[in-house]
C-alpha cells in the first residue's frame, strides 16, 4: 500500500481494502501530528518559565532588591515566551499542513465514492460526504486536537505540584479527577442528543437542496408557502435538538469552568496556608495556583470542544461507511472495445427497501446493429433497466456482459467510454454546451482540437449542430444546472449528441423523443437508421412510436418482467392481441 503525486493529487495504490483508504490518508499524515506532539511538548515545558520567574521574583529579587538579576531574569522569559509563541504558530501551522493532506489525499476519494453511491440506503450520507470530511479536518486542526495534545502533560504539571508540596500535588490531582468526572458526565449527556442534532441538520440541508433544486416547479405550483412551513418544521426540529445537547453541553461546560477557577483560588488559599507555616517560599503560592491551572486546561478544554469531538467521531462513521461501500479499484485488464453483443442474463433489481423486485429475472441478448425498442406500461421498470445497463445503478443479482465479459472484468471508466447514455432527465451539468457534450473531458493542444472535432460530428450526427450555432455563444454558451438556459427540447438534442460522443459501440436512449418536435422525430429516426449502418447496438425505450419504423426488435417488459421479446412485426402482431395493460404503452 502507497501514494503516489499524480497531477499534484495524492492517489492511493495496491489497497488491499476500500475501507483502509480513511486510516491510510491518516496513517500518512501521521508525521505531521508526530511533530506537533513534539513541539506540544517544548511548548508545555516552556509553560513553566513564567512559573519560574514568579518564584525567582519573590524568592531572590525582592528579598535582596537585585535589579540585575530582574533585568536578567525579565530577558530569559522574553526569550522563552517568545520561543513559545513561535513554537505553538508552528503547531497551528503543522496542523493545518496536516488537515490540507488529508483533503488533497481524500478528497477525491470522497467525491468518487459519493458519485459511485447505487441506490441504497445512504443516499444521504453520500450528499453530506464532503460536508462530514471537512468536519472531520477542522477538528483535527482546531481546538479539540490541541487539547489532546497538551493532555498527557496534565501529569507532569501534578508531579511538579507534588514537588512544591504534597498537599498542593493532592490537590490537583482531586481537582483533575472532578474535571474528568464532568468531561465523563459531559460526553454521557450529549453524545445521543449531538448525533440526533446531527441526523437532523443533514436531512434538513438536503431536504432545502433538493427544494432548491426544483424551485421553477416549486413557484409554477404554488407549493413555495408549503415548502417554507415544511423547511421550517425540519429547522425547528433541527433547532430544537441542537438546543437541548447545547443546553446539556453548556451546563457541564460552565461546571467545568466553576471546578478550575475555584481549584486555582484553592490553591493560592492553600499555598498561602502553607507559606505561614514556612512550608514553602512566598514564590511557591502563586507558582502553585499557575501551575494548577496548567494542569486542568486541556481537560477543561476537551470538555468546551466536546462537540467538535462527536461530530468528528460521527464524521468518522459516516466516511468509513461511505468508504467501505467504495467498489475495490483493480488492475483490470485491458479487454479491447467491445463491438456491441451484449447479453443479459437473470438481472433482479430490488427497490430502496429490499422488499420487492422492480426488475425480477429479465434476460436477452442483442448483437451488433440491432435496434431494440423497449416499450411497456409506465412503472413496469424500463428506465430501471436502461440504468443498470449503463452502469447508472447496481444490479442485485444477475450478470450483465458485453462481448461476453462481465461488467465486473472492465474497467468501468474505460467501458464507459464505449457506452453512450440518454437518461429521461437530461442531466446536462453547469458548464458550456461543449463541455457537455464532451463529458468534460478538457484535453489540450491536438487532443483538444480532436476532441472538438468529435463534438462537432456527434451533435451534426444527431441534427443538434445548426440548433447550437444558434445559441449565443455557439457551442461556448454556458449552461446552469440542469441545462438550464436551454429548452426541453434543446437539452435533448444536447443530450442525445453526448451520448453519441466518442462513437460508443452501445447506445442507451430512454425516451429520446419525448420533448422532440416533428423534424426532431425525423432526425432521430436518421440517427438510428445510421447507427444500425455503423453496426452499433442501441437499446431505446419509447412511448411514441413515430420511430419503430428503424427498430429490428422489441423487448416487452411488464411488472419488471420480460413479456415478449422477438422481431418487431412479430411482437407488434402479438402486441394487438395482448392486455390492454401492455398495449396501451406500446
Amino acid at each position: 500500500m502507497g501514494w503516489r503525486l499524480q497531477g499534484g493529487v495524492y492517489q492511493m495504490h495496491d489497497l488491499r481494502s476500500p475501507a483502509s483508504i480513511l486510516q491510510a490518508a491518516l496513517l500518512a499524515a501521521r508525521r505531521h501530528f508526530v511533530w506537533a506532539a513534539g513541539f506540544s511538548a517544548l511548548l508545555n515545558l516552556l509553560y513553566i518559565a513564567p512559573t519560574l520567574y514568579m518564584l525567582q521574583i519573590y524568592d531572590r529579587v525582592v528579598p535582596t532588591r537585585g535589579g540585575l538579576t530582574l533585568v536578567y531574569l525579565t530577558l530569559v522569559l522574553v526569550f522563552a515566551l517568545g520561543t513559545l509563541s513561535l513554537l505553538d504558530l508552528v503547531r497551528s501551522r503543522l496542523l493545518v499542513r496536516a488537515s490540507m493532506r488529508l483533503d488533497r489525499m481524500l478528497a477525491g476519494a470522497i467525491v468518487e465514492a459519493s458519485l459511485d453511491h447505487r441506490g441504497g440506503t445512504r443516499e444521504t450520507m453520500s450528499k453530506q460526504a464532503l460536508r462530514e470530511f471537512d468536519t472531520l479536518r477542522q477538528a483535527l486542526s482546531g481546538g479539540a486536537i490541541l487539547a489532546v495534545l497538551d493532555a498527557p502533560w496534565t501529569p507532569i504539571y501534578i508531579l511538579v505540584c507534588m514537588l512544591i508540596h504534597p498537599a498542593l500535588g493532592l490537590l490537583a490531582l482531586i481537582g483533575a479527577g472532578l474535571i474528568v468526572m464532568v468531561a465523563w458526565r459531559n460526553e454521557k449527556a450529549t453524545h445521543d442528543p449531538l448525533k440526533r442534532a446531527n441526523e437532523a441538520a443533514n436531512r434538513a440541508y438536503t431536504g432545502l437542496e433538493q427544494s432548491l433544486a426544483g424551485a421553477e416547479a416549486i413557484r409554477a405550483l404554488g407549493m413555495r408557502g408549503a415548502m417554507v412551513q415544511r423547511h421550517v418544521a425540519a429547522r425547528e426540529e433541527m433547532i430544537a435538538l441542537q438546543s437541548g445537547a447545547s443546553f446539556a453541553a453548556g451546563r457541564y461546560t460552565t461546571f467545568s469552568k466553576f471546578l478550575r477557577m475555584l481549584l486555582q483560588s484553592l490553591a493560592l488559599g492553600l499555598g498561602a496556608l502553607l507559606a505561614i507555616d514556612g512550608l514553602i517560599s512566598p514564590g511557591a503560592i502563586f507558582a502553585a495556583s499557575f501551575l494548577l491551572g496548567r494542569a486542568l486546561a486541556p481537560i477543561d478544554l476537551i470538555v468546551g470542544n466536546w462537540r467538535s469531538v462527536v461530530q468528528a467521531q460521527g464524521a468518522m462513521q459516516t466516511l468509513e461507511s461511505l468508504l467501505a461501500e467504495k467498489p475495490l479499484s483493480l488492475a483490470l485488464t485491458h479487454l479491447p472495445p467491445p463491438d456491441g453483443r451484449l447479453s443479459i442474463e437473470s438481472l433482479l433489481v430490488l427497490n430502496a427497501r429490499k422488499d420487492a423486485p422492480i426488475l425480477a429475472d429479465v434476460s436477452f441478448k442483442t448483437e451488433p446493429g440491432e435496434i431494440v425498442a423497449i416499450v411497456g406500461p409506465s412503472g413496469a421498470g424500463k428506465s430501471t433497466l436502461a440504468r443498470v445497463i449503463s452502469g447508472g445503478i447496481a444490479a442485485d443479482r444477475g450478470a450483465i456482459r458485453f462481448d461476453g465479459a462481465e461488467r465486473a472484468d472492465w474497467d468501468q471508466e474505460r467501458l464507459a467510454r464505449h457506452i453512450g447514455y440518454l437518461p429521461q432527465s437530461t442531466s446536462l451539468f453547469a458548464g458550456s454546451v461543449r463541455d457537455n457534450i464532451a463529458r468534460f473531458d478538457v484535453g489540450s493542444g491536438d487532443d483538444r482540437r480532436q476532441m472538438d472535432e468529435e463534438v462537432i460530428r456527434a451533435a451534426k450526427e444527431c441534427g443538434a449542430h445548426d440548433m447550437i450555432l444558434r445559441l449565443p455563444q455557439g457551442y461556448d454558451t454556458p449552461l446552469g444546472w440542469g441545462g438550464s438556459g436551454l429548452s426541453a427540447g434543446q437539452a435533448q438534442r444536447v443530450a442525445l449528441a453526448r451520448a453519441l460522443y466518442g462513437r460508443p459501440s452501445v447506445i442507451i436512449l430512454d425516451e429520446p423523443n419525448a420533448h422532440l418536435d416533428a423534424d426532431g422525430e425525423v432526425s432521430l429516426v436518421n440517427v438510428l437508421v445510421k447507427m444500425k449502418e455503423e453496426r452499433k447496438t442501441v437499446l431505446i425505450i419509447a412511448h411514441r412510436m413515430g420511430i419503430m419504423a428503424a427498430v429490428d426488435k422489441v423487448l416487452v417488459v411488464n411488472n419488471g418482467r420480460v413479456e415478449m421479446f422477438g422481431p418487431r412485426d412479430e411482437v407488434l402482431t402479438r402486441l394487438k392481441q395482448a392486455p390492454p395493460a401492455i398495449t396501451k404503452a406500446a
